[in-house]
């Protein structure tokens, strides 16, 4: 059974314990149970909210503060969840993992993007977010006179969900418009301000106390690869092949490529030390496209996919591959699935309508596989993409490719790459030879150091330009936990146990040592799930703060109409908009699902 399902049934279980321990009167009365959901009801803690209630003038300005920016974040999430509600009724997405159902909850092993290795850290900071949350408006409670009858935690199952503060109805009732205002408001404002604290912490004295470890990081090895044969595998580093140090695949593949020799040597550090380790390399078929010319598909539940000779002569290596292949554009390889002959180049997924290689005569739909560009042999992607990167817009070049079957040559004038200025061929490309992925090694890189660039460090490159700004920094750590829908890189999910060896400590907080990833993960997780408390509550819907700023907000404003039933015009407004605000959220949850 899957995670969910085992969830469902803790679920169950605990419902039926917790009724029969009620039904028995064995619950003393200040824990509640309704079905999963158990709430702890404690008067304690009330003088320490009235001796914090002191400076009366400070929180009433700290909290119209907050007043402003939640007004300002109720609006903008009332037009985004409208916008997006139309757009999934007009236009329904397909079903993806982004938008399935599980991924809009926040619990680690349901929703696929948030894993189990760090459920700690979210209910850490689930914690503080409540307390802050709940203890803000208890807070403004005795700010504004307002009586507290009880306040407490809410649990589904043994897991924090929730706190909450009971105001006494009357004396809440008895209370101004704006005090109300303000202690609905409190809450999101203490999670912005944590989330704020949480982020400065981060990116400033934590991460520059992360620095990359030599080498290169390996985010694992491929089924039936060489490297994973020599126990090469996730979490190791890998700092020479050949005698050659490396530090990126890149540099992997470039030592590769330069020696044909079947056994090479890998110093590789596990975390323990460096340890050498002989990896005999075979060329294995690690990935394919649909309607390669070979006819090969790669599946994890089939044995891998091996290549043994090309035109008779046995190969290990790319380079072997390269050679024995020679200058013909067709060659036949010896596979563990059989003999075929296919053309060997650069496979063509997608020839843009209006680009430079369609204008020059080629078609938009079939098998087009480049063999040759500008007087050069082309055998894979790699050297298609290498080609392009010395040309310039405007430049005229012969491109010589296969298509169904048929050697075909057009003389094509090279458009702007919008990326890099380069010149541009108006082509998506297959990685790899003929639409196969083939390697003689198989280990897969981690961008370790694209991560601690996106969270301010010094660690190389960033595939986004936001990162200057503070703003910028918040948007990508958001986003990181989602970084392989968006950024096209593995998911972040913080300095787990699983990377940490490829990150060194340094500086003043060196002293730490793997301390500091335990505070980076504990500060990015609690500014996480911070902001996502603050943002969900303002959304204008009840029972939520946002729904009820919006009722003091509408009572205010209808109280200068001269109209003869205020109340219900209040009830009105509130109920349509928090109506909208629910039938958006489940078009959003579960529109892609029910509407494909």
């Amino acid at each position: 059974m899957n995670t969910l399902v085992w969830v469902l049934v803790g679920v169950f279980a605990y419902s039926f314990v917790a009724f029969f321990l009620k039904s028995r009167g064995i619950l003393p009365s200040s824990v509640r149970v309704q079905g999963p959901l158990t709430t702890l009801h404690t008067k304690r803690g009330r003088d320490f909210l009235n001796w914090l209630a002191g400076p009366k003038r400070f929180w009433r300005a700290w909290s119209n503060i907050g007043v402003g920016i939640t007004l300002v974040v109720m609006i903008g999430t009332f037009a985004l969840l409208l916008f997006q509600g139309l757009s999934i009724l007009q236009n329904p997405p397909a079903p993806t993992q982004v938008n399935q159902p599980r991924n809009f909850l926040v619990i680690p092993g349901v929703n696929d993007f948030l894993p189990l290795s760090v459920a700690p850290e979210i209910v850490f900071g689930l914690l503080v977010g409540l307390v802050v949350h709940e203890g803000g408006h208890g807070l403004l409670c005795r700010v504004e006179g307002i009586d507290i009858e009880s306040m407490g935690l809410v649990f589904l199952t043994v897991i924090p969900v929730g706190a909450f503060v009971e105001p006494d109805e009357e004396s809440q009732r008895a209370a101004d418009r704006g005090g109300r205002t303000r202690m609905f408001a409190a809450g999101v404002t203490n999670n912005f301000a944590v989330t704020v604290v949480a982020f400065a912490l981060l990116f400033g004295p934590v991460i520059g106390a992360v620095g990359v470890a030599p080498g290169m990081a390996v985010q694992g090895t491929f089924d039936g690869s060489p490297a994973s044969a020599a126990g090469i595998g996730s979490g190791d580093r890998i700092l020479s092949v050949a005698g050659e140090n490396v530090s990126t695949e890149g540099e992997l593949d470039a030592v590769l490529s330069a020696t044909d020799d079947r056994t090479v040597e890998a110093r590789v550090d596990r975390g323990g030390g460096p340890t050498t380790v002989s990896v005999d390399r075979q060329l294995v078929v690690v990935g394919s496209v649909g309607g390669n010319p070979a006819n090969l598909t790669v599946s994890n539940d089939d044995d891998p996919i091996t290549v043994s000779a090309v035109n008779g002569t046995q190969v290990f290596t790319r380079a072997g591959f390269q050679a024995a292949a020679g200058d013909s554009t067709m060659a036949r390889l010896s596979t563990s699935r059989g003999v075929v002959t296919i053309p060997i180049g650069a496979y063509i997924t997608q020839v843009a309508p209006d680009g430079p290689l369609a204008e020059a005569g080629a078609p938009t739909n079939g098998t087009l596989i480049v063999t040759g560009f500008d007087g050069e042999r082309v055998t894979s992607s790699t050297d298609l993409n290498t080609l392009l990167d010395g040309t310039d817009p405007g430049q005229e070049v012969e491109v010589r490719a296969r298509v169904d079957g048929n050697e075909e040559v057009y003389a094509v004038t090279l458009g702007e790459n919008p990326r890099d200025g380069n010149g541009f061929l108006g082509v998506n490309i297959f990685p790899g030879t003929s639409g196969l992925v083939l390697t003689d090694f198989g280990a897969r890189s981690y961008p370790a150091g694209t991560y601690l660039s996106l969270l301010g460090g010094e660690g190389g490159a960033s595939p986004v330009n936001v990162v200057d700004s503070p703003l910028g920094l918040v948007y990508v750590a958001l986003i990181l936990p989602l970084a392989s829908v968006i950024l096209g890189i593995p998911n972040f999910p913080g300095f787990t146990p699983t990377v940490t060896n490829f990150y060194v400590v340094q500086g003043p907080l060196s002293a730490l040592g793997d301390g500091v990833f335990v505070l980076a993960n504990l500060l990015f997780w609690t500014a996480w799930i911070n902001l996502q408390l603050g943002l969900f509550n303002c959304i204008p819907g009840y029972p939520l703060d946002g729904g009820r700023i919006l009722r003091t907000g509408t009572e205010a404003v209808v109280s200068r109409l001269p109209v003869e039933s205020p109340h219900a015009l209040v009830r009105t407004v509130t109920t349509s908009i928090g109506l909208v605000m629910l039938a958006s959220l489940v078009l959003l949850i579960f529109g892609p699902t029910l509407l494909n």
